[in-house]
């Protein structure tokens, strides 16, 4: 016919994008003893909380965490 282009064909299927590999954590460094500082914090703090949220807070904050954050993952792990 007339002006008519003969049938195309599909383009070629992209391949999925590929993923990136996941991202490595660093462990925190294990501390081996929490500071005066922070024994006492600990002590004042227990009078609040129970034995397992104080247990809880001590070992992470044994493994580099923070006070509040160790405080903050006890409360939702643990509860008071």
């Amino acid at each position: 016919m007339y002006g008519s282009r003969p049938p195309q064909k599909p383009p070629p299927k992209k391949a999925p994008p590929k993923k990136a590999p996941p991202k490595k954590v660093k462990k925190p460094m294990n501390q081996k003893k929490l500071t005066e500082a922070q024994e006492k914090r600990l002590e004042k703090h227990s009078a609040h909380h129970s034995k397992k949220h104080m247990n809880m807070m001590r070992r992470d904050m044994m493994m580099g965490m923070s006070f509040k954050m160790a405080h903050e993952k006890a409360q939702k792990k643990v509860g008071k």
